[in-house]
């Protein structure tokens, strides 16, 4: 496989500090802040602090170090919003991937949304 990571992103610069953000979690590999743009009463960005394009690109190549991390910190932003979903009502987590994936930024992210009911995911085509 190959990736191109292009380091001049929006998530890279904020990971730089060039950017602002509102941060919920900041670990030692993994950043969880809120989405200047919420689609739901709760939106959460979590993204790994690697050079990683999409979650295949996160699952193949990251360490389990930065693995284990990042899910630990996509666990606690759902208890600290209260999405969890043995305890609250649920959330729906997003990664967007590609093209086809429609990605907005080339760096892999999480959207964790909830708050509200949030819908079907997609329609189904004729």
């Amino acid at each position: 496989m190959s990736y191109t990571y292009d380091d001049q992103n929006i998530f890279a610069k904020i990971l730089r500090g060039e950017i602002p953000n509102k941060t919920v979690i900041d670990s030692e590999h993994t950043l969880a802040f809120e989405d200047i743009s919420p689609q739901a009463p709760v939106h959460v960005l979590v993204i790994p602090k690697g050079p990683y394009v999409t979650y295949d690109h996160f699952a193949a190549e990251a360490t389990a170090d930065e693995i284990v991390d990042f899910h630990r910190v996509v666990a606690r932003v759902c208890e600290t919003f209260d999405v969890r979903s043995d305890t609250g009502k649920g959330c729906r987590f997003i990664s967007n991937a590609g093209e086809h994936g429609v990605q907005e930024v080339p760096h892999y992210h999480l959207h964790i949304m909830g708050g509200r009911w949030l819908g079907r995911m997609l329609a189904k085509e004729d």
